[in-house]
């Protein structure tokens, strides 16, 4: 691609990728980084996000200095954190999981905090933490079992995707919607412009 720097997701989550075309950018490539996603004895949300974030972006860097075609580029990492108060939720994966994750929610607010960290051509880090604060309705026995059957929450931090069904247990949003998807918008492409990216490029060819 002609015209323009280098771009690549250090990323495999299909949201956060569907997140960034709607910002106009098609990343060069997708580089998923493998980490160790333990959360350490007594570590907060916020920071917990700040930290794989960070180890996502290095891991990413790592991988695109090896590869000629991408020297140069911007990576951009993400982790996206669900909390009630200072407990973490997991990425549900297991049916129990996502079943405790939902009924902690259910009828309460929690916080969706998502760490963005952009690694400039210049290999400089910059790092920008968003929390939303979301109201989740008391959730049924039938709303919660119809929900584990639908087999949305597998992966999804807190066991549930806001941009599918469970949008339909949401009462209201204070914040960032795309930053409870997975990646905040407007901060993102902020930090973006602000290093140097021409973020309106791939506006011109937009339909």
């Amino acid at each position: 691609m002609i015209g323009r720097q280098k771009f690549v997701l250090a990323s495999g989550s299909p949201r956060r990728l569907a997140l960034i075309n709607q910002a106009g950018i098609e990343p060069d490539s997708l580089r998923p980084a493998d980490v160790d996603e333990t959360p350490k004895k007594g570590e907060l949300p916020r920071a917990y996000a700040n930290r794989l974030a960070r180890a996502k972006a290095e891991a990413a860097l790592d991988a695109v200095k090896l590869d000629d075609e991408l020297k140069g580029a911007f990576i951009l990492a993400a982790d996206t954190v669900v909390a009630v108060g200072r407990r973490i939720l997991p990425k549900a994966e297991l049916l129990d999981e996502a079943a405790q994750c939902l009924r902690l929610l259910s009828g309460r607010n929690h916080r969706v905090h998502t760490a963005v960290c952009l690694v400039t051509p210049k290999e400089t880090f910059r790092q920008r933490l968003v929390e939303t604060r979301v109201r989740f309705k008391r959730l049924s026995d039938q709303d919660i079992e119809a929900y584990l059957a639908s087999g949305e929450w597998r992966g999804k931090a807190g066991g549930y995707a806001a941009q599918g069904i469970a949008g339909t247990f949401i009462v209201k949003i204070v914040g960032s919607y795309s930053n409870i998807v997975g990646l905040p918008l407007y901060e993102t492409t902020l930090m973006l412009a602000g290093e140097g990216y021409p973020i309106h490029f791939g506006w011109l060819n937009a339909v």
